[in-house]
């Protein structure tokens, strides 16, 4: 249940000319009254005898009967209360009830009150209904409507709970507009999959991915194919910005533009602007041991998944300012992850993206900079270009996704510490989508891997065994007992041959970051310890005849520390490795 109120008009018979009309785009039918401050008010709709004029000037009789002077300069109140998707379609008598308890719970006719507002409920669809009011009650006093809106929303948790109805997070007011009923509509009769606004909310969003300049920025919504307008002062400085789908347009043929700020409150120019404020002390990237070039997919994907790695413990463990800049910049990894990535994930990462965007904003104001890191691997991701989803590529793309999913499960456990309820559900959902996108991605690099350690000879094998039981005694038979051992077996023997202590890998990359969410435990660890001991993730390179160096001349993995922090220009937070 989805209530919305409306900022507040001055012509009552312009609202009820709508409610009652055929809609924007005809997508009105049936519009008639569901209840009302009086079971005799004239319905238009269904009553022949019955007009709009009548029941406006009814409404409107508390409001004239005052001095002029002290009529109210907005005296139309206006709420929409809106169905779920997915909960059924209720009779007209459930609606009339729900819009009773819609204006006792905000004061606009409170129960057993009767010197309350006069108010009507329209229904003209399957899913909502509206209520207008006029504000002076039948005493002549105004009524009291401090957070009606929050009190909407309070009713609306309790209606869904009494009517069986899916039960929704309130919100806090930094979620992005929702289509209205006509833009779905119009997106219903356009065959599109989601509405002009969706779509540009998700254009523009991959377009200041990694951006760093309005040049850069305004660059790419034109490479998209988006009409573009700005916003100038007199002086000559840029104040705003709108876009628009070239095939999006209005009864008149013209484009349907949107502000950025429509679209979502972090797209307004201001705000994009603290990104690129951040941005002037942004390190290069370099490339990583197991790359072929710094700006590949691959490289750009390694980059993504260390930069994750240190990510993690800021949200889990830093000041609530920088860990929401980070939050935020996670977003922006998942938008450049979607839009590089292969076939096989791409709709399973674009829907993880399209979902974060509500958990990468909240009341917790970011403080820019701080998440330089993330914000520099989306702008790799973007620049490397699109994966082909094999080899090295789509093995780094599964590492990728697997410290991503963990980084997304931090934030929602962050979100749902602070009480912001919808932000913790986005990003749950999110989580949701990436486990799906890991599972085609990992498939290949994993099954090479399973096949290598297969392959391990017995004594090796049997050598690991023991190395598992006595470094992690706590999880060692669970992992055994899963089809990825064979996998991580593989690894610790070539992290062996590459001269590191495998026992100290196995340490860190367990002690360091929760495994309670993970679906296998033995494929976290491959990738922690792929990414840790720069492996290369796709193993079809490593010769299949490698042995395993002297175990007193291996270097200690404590040699490695903190560099991967300072790789992406700042400091590795404690506890990161």
């Amino acid at each position: 249940m989805i209530p919305r109120v409306h900022k507040r008009g001055s012509h009552t018979f312009g609202l009820l000319n709508y409610l009652y009309g055929k809609g924007t785009h005809e997508e009105h039918v049936d519009p008639h009254l569901v209840a009302a401050w009086d079971s005799f008010a004239p319905d238009p709709g269904r009553d022949p005898q019955a007009t709009k004029r009548q029941l406006q000037q009814l409404l409107d009789q508390p409001v004239q009967a005052l001095a002029e002077s002290r009529h109210p300069a907005k005296h139309v109140w206006h709420l929409s209360v809106r169905a779920a998707p997915d909960d059924p379609v209720l009779s007209d008598e459930q609606w009339g009830e729900i819009a009773r308890r819609m204006v006792s719970a905000t004061g606009i006719a409170p129960a057993a009150d009767e010197a309350g507002c006069r108010w009507a409920a329209v229904r003209h669809a399957d899913d909502h209904i509206h209520i207008i009011a006029t504000l002076v009650r039948e005493d002549g006093r105004r009524p009291r409507l401090n957070n009606d809106a929050k009190r909407s929303q309070a009713e609306a948790r309790l209606i869904e709970a009494e009517y069986g109805l899916k039960q929704l997070n309130t919100g806090d007011g930094t979620a992005a507009q929702r289509p209205t009923s006509a833009e779905r509509h119009k997106a219903q009769r356009q065959g599109r999959e989601r509405t002009a606004r969706e779509e540009l909310r998700e254009s523009v969003r991959r377009a200041v991915t990694g951006a760093r300049s309005e040049e850069e920025f305004f660059g790419r919504l034109a490479a998209a194919g988006l009409l573009l307008r700005k916003r100038e002062a007199p002086s000559g400085d840029l104040l705003g910005y709108k876009v628009a789908l070239p095939d999006d347009r209005n009864k008149e043929g013209e484009p349907v533009f949107y502000p950025g700020a429509r679209l979502a409150p972090d797209l307004s120019l201001p705000r994009i602007r603290e990104r690129w404020s951040a941005d002037s002390d942004q390190v290069p990237s370099t490339d990583t041991p197991g790359s072929a070039s710094p700006n590949s997919p691959s490289a750009a994907r390694r980059r993504t998944a260390t930069a994750a790695w240190v990510a993690i413990s800021v949200v889990e463990h830093g000041e609530d300012a920088v860990a929401a800049a980070y939050i935020a910049a996670t977003g922006e990894v998942l938008d450049a992850l979607a839009k590089t990535s292969a076939v096989h994930t791409r709709n399973e990462l674009r829907d993880a993206a399209f979902a974060f965007e509500r958990a990468s904003r909240s009341h917790v104001r970011a403080v820019r900079g701080h998440d330089r890191a993330l914000r520099q691997a989306a702008r790799d991701l973007a620049q490397g270009g699109p994966a082909l989803g094999r080899g090295e590529d789509g093995a780094t793309t599964a590492m990728a996704i697997d410290m991503l999913f963990f980084l997304i499960t931090a934030a929602a456990h962050w979100h749902a510490r602070k009480g912001h309820a919808q932000q913790a559900e986005a990003a749950t959902r999110s989580a949701e989508h990436l486990r799906n996108a890991y599972q085609p991605a990992a498939a290949q690099p994993l099954g090479v891997l399973y096949q290598r350690g297969r392959r391990l000879s017995r004594p090796v094998l049997q050598r690991q065994t023991a190395l598992l039981r006595e470094t992690l005694p706590g999880l060692a038979e669970q992992i055994l007992a899963e089809p990825g051992w064979y996998a991580l077996a593989a690894t610790i023997a070539e992290a062996e041959a590459a001269g590191h202590d495998s026992a100290a890998l196995l340490s860190d990359a367990v002690e360091s970051r929760e495994l309670g969410t993970a679906d296998s435990v033995s494929d976290v660890l491959v990738w922690r310890l792929r990414r840790r001991a720069d492996l290369p993730a796709d193993a079809t390179g490593i010769p299949k005849n490698r042995t395993v160096k002297n175990p007193a001349t291996v270097r200690p993995v404590t040699a490695r520390t903190t560099t991967y922090g300072r790789r992406f220009g700042e400091e590795a937070p404690g506890n990161t490795r």
